[in-house]
């Protein structure tokens, strides 16, 4: 099913409108509360990852996130699939995850902290998350 979520510039939330009521309109988001939209498909687990990402960089309302995060099922594993979509790596060190982007890494997989934009977090989500807010993920 394709919809869009929107993120409220004041309030933070997120929130879902079917396309059939938003195609039907060119100026549905032309508003000064509305700070993102994207365009979704649920079948398209892209657009789940990208969505949580991007509104959790933007200071999205994290419960609201979360919420989507269990609805969606973005898992860890489920992240692996979204990384090498996006060409990127990760490994799990102890407790945390690092991410980067397979042009930052050498043949062995290994990534130069020092020189490769990373992210760290305690689930794949949190360390795509740190590391969107370096820059952009896809």
């Amino acid at each position: 099913m394709i919809g869009y979520y929107y993120l409220h510039s004041e309030s933070k939330d997120l929130i879902y409108k079917p396309s059939s009521v938003v195609d039907s309109d060119a100026q549905y988001f032309d508003s000064p509360f509305v700070q993102k939209v994207w365009k979704f498909d649920s079948e398209d687990r892209f657009d789940a990852w990208q969505l949580c990402i991007e509104a959790s960089v933007l200071g999205a309302k994290k419960q609201r996130v979360a919420e989507l995060v269990k609805k969606w099922g973005l898992t860890d594993d489920d992240g692996q699939h979204f990384l090498a979509k996006a060409k990127m790596s990760s490994k799990k060190d102890g407790d945390q995850w690092c991410v980067a982007h397979l042009d930052d890494t050498d043949i062995h997989g290994y990534v130069d902290l020092q020189e490769a934009q990373v992210g760290f977090g305690a689930t794949i989500l949190d360390a795509l998350i740190d590391y969107a807010k370096q820059g952009s993920i896809a």
